[in-house]
């Protein structure tokens, strides 16, 4: 992991958005990095994964490695929970025990994908209803939602927000260069957090403060006319860099805990991540 992010900061985002979109969907088991065969249909290319998910070499190396020392003993699952933690800590963010035993399953859901994940445009309603659902607090959401401090967003996904009133933010409208408002440049990026997109930190809550949050889920945490208790939230981890760090500490092994129970049954140790063992 530490290669991956010296060579290219922006891949410890990948990882962790990796880590987030496998738990939202029959749990943490490494369902989301299984291709497609005649016989399963994957997740990869689910509506919310298809252009924002991208990585999986990153797995596949680390699993290659761990195949050759300790053939069949570490799942594909607890590898890509070890790798968000570390792509965390390799950004300077903070550390956290991760307990292992995960199984990795024999099944994907391309269904759940699409019901599961929270888009860019959801509503607070929206978002704080599917964290719920996988037995995640709003405070839980508001702490998870800060890993956005990392990371690029697709114009696709950010599109809707610049071209509405801004209320004055100058970052926000000189995007429209890059993001036309017609058809064209989705897959053009712009991170989420402008301010040090490269580094694990709370400068991403102090940019919803300023309504400059990039993508429209992550705005209306505070913005909202719902964001009774999630604006309270957003206050703290900006102006509390430890407090955010303890919680999203607190949020990820909470996350990771989220089990696919028949995969804790019935699960295997793949030999290659991307194929269910035969």
């Amino acid at each position: 992991m530490e290669c991956a992010v010296l060579s290219d900061p922006r891949n410890a985002a990948l990882v962790v958005r990796l880590h987030f979109h496998d738990c939202f969907v029959q749990g943490c088991d490494g369902s989301v990095l299984l291709d497609d065969t005649f016989t399963l249909k994957g997740e990869k290319t689910a509506s919310p994964n298809v252009n924002s998910l991208i990585g999986f070499e990153i797995i596949d190396r680390i699993k290659n490695y761990l195949e050759s020392e300790c053939p069949g003993i570490v799942s594909c699952a607890d590898i890509l929970t070890i790798a968000a933690r570390d792509a965390v800590i390799l950004v300077g963010g903070p550390y956290w025990d991760v307990p292992l035993g995960r199984k990795d399953s024999k099944t994907a859901s391309f269904e759940l994908a699409n019901e599961n994940i929270p888009t860019a445009n959801e509503d607070l309603r929206g978002i704080i209803s599917k964290f719920l659902y996988q037995g995640l607090s709003i405070t839980d959401t508001v702490a998870l939602a800060g890993a956005h401090t990392i990371g690029m967003a697709r114009c696709e996904n950010f599109r809707a927000r610049i071209y509405e009133d801004l209320g004055g933010s100058s970052h926000l409208s000189g995007l429209k260069s890059t993001c036309p408002a017609a058809e064209g440049g989705d897959d053009n990026i712009a991170p989420m957090d402008y301010v040090s997109p490269n580094v694990f930190d709370n400068s991403f809550y102090s940019l919803l403060l300023k309504n400059e949050g990039l993508l429209n889920s992550d705005q209306e945490m505070y913005s909202s006319v719902l964001a009774v208790q999630t604006k309270g939230l957003v206050r703290k981890y900006a102006e509390d860099s430890v407090a955010f760090f303890q919680q999203f500490s607190d949020s990820m092994v909470k996350m990771g805990n989220i089990t696919n129970s028949d995969s804790f049954v019935n699960g295997q140790v793949r030999k290659n991540c991307r194929f269910i063992n035969t």
